[in-house]
């Protein structure tokens, strides 16, 4: 029920609309929303920022796990 009432709220209508229109597509929209509003605010905070990785960096870390798998 707590995303239905934050779905209404963003799209402004009433949560009995939400209920009866709103797809798995407007939850997953709400998530990704939610969710960059949290990174937004983390990040000008200060809080859990993303390290910021080169591609070869990434590729690196890629590597070891595939041999720490094997």
């Amino acid at each position: 029920m707590i995303n239905t009432g934050m779905i209404a709220k963003h799209y402004g209508v009433l949560p009995s609309q939400v209920r009866e229109h709103g797809t798995t597509y407007d939850l997953m929209i709400h998530d990704v929303m939610m969710s960059w509003e949290q990174h937004q605010q983390d990040k000008a905070s200060g809080k859990k920022t993303t390290p910021e990785l080169s591609q070869e960096e990434m590729m690196a870390a890629i590597e070891r796990v595939k041999k720490e798998k094997k």
